[in-house]
C-alpha cells in the first residue's frame, strides 16, 4: 500500500513538472543593433495600398509618377533600406553605437569590412522619426555608393517622405547616378 501510494504521487510530481515549459526561463535574443528590417516591415505594412508622388533621376533626367505601391512594391522601393540590415553573426562586433543627443548611431569601425557605412535614428518620444544610412563598396573594376533617409509623420507615426541616391562607376564608364524620393499621399 505505502508503495503503491509513493509511486502516485511520484507520478503525480513528474507529471506537474513534466508540464512546465522549458522555455521559461529563456528571453528573446536580443540583436546587437537597430532592427531596421524589422522595423521598416512594421511600417510598410501600414503603408498597402496608399499613394506616393515619387520622382526618379537617372543621370539629371527627371520623371515624376504618382502610384498606389502595394505592400510587396513598397518592399521593393525600399530594398536599398533593407539593404542596409547589419544585425547578422557576421557583422555583430563590426559597429559600434553611440548616441549624440537624440540619435542611435551604428558606424562601422575602422580597419573593419562591410558595406554598411554608418545608420543614423533620430527618436522623438522613444520612436524613431527618421533613419537614415550610408553604404558603399568597392573593388579593382567598380564602386558604388548609397545613401538613404526617410522621415515619419509624428502626428500619424507613419512614413511621410523617404529618398535614396546610388552612384555607381565602372572602370571605364562615366558614373551614373540614380536618385529616388518619393511623398506618401494620404487622402
Amino acid at each position: 500500500m505505502k508503495f503503491k501510494t509513493n509511486l502516485i504521487l511520484g507520478l503525480l510530481l513528474w507529471a506537474a513538472f513534466s508540464c512546465i515549459s522549458g522555455e521559461g526561463g529563456k528571453k528573446m535574443e536580443e540583436l546587437p543593433y537597430f532592427n531596421l528590417s524589422g522595423f521598416l516591415d512594421l511600417e510598410l505594412a501600414k503603408l498597402d495600398g496608399a499613394e506616393v508622388a515619387k520622382i526618379s533621376q537617372i543621370n539629371g533626367e527627371e520623371n515624376l509618377v504618382e502610384k498606389k505601391y502595394s505592400l510587396k512594391e513598397w518592399k521593393e522601393e525600399f530594398q536599398a533600406f533593407y539593404s542596409a540590415e547589419i544585425n547578422s553573426s557576421a557583422l555583430a562586433l563590426s559597429y559600434s553605437t553611440e548616441t549624440e543627443g537624440e540619435y542611435l548611431i551604428h558606424r562601422l569601425m575602422p580597419e573593419t569590412k562591410g558595406k554598411v557605412k554608418e545608420i543614423r535614428i533620430k527618436y522623438i518620444k522613444e520612436y524613431p522619426s527618421s533613419i537614415s544610412f550610408k553604404m558603399s563598396d568597392e573593388n579593382l573594376f567598380f564602386s558604388t555608393s548609397t545613401a538613404g533617409e526617410f522621415h515619419m509623420n509624428q502626428t500619424t507615426n507613419k512614413l511621410e517622405h523617404y529618398s535614396v541616391e546610388t552612384t555607381q562607376k565602372v572602370w571605364f564608364l562615366d558614373p551614373t547616378t540614380i536618385k529616388i524620393s518619393g511623398v506618401v499621399i494620404w487622402r
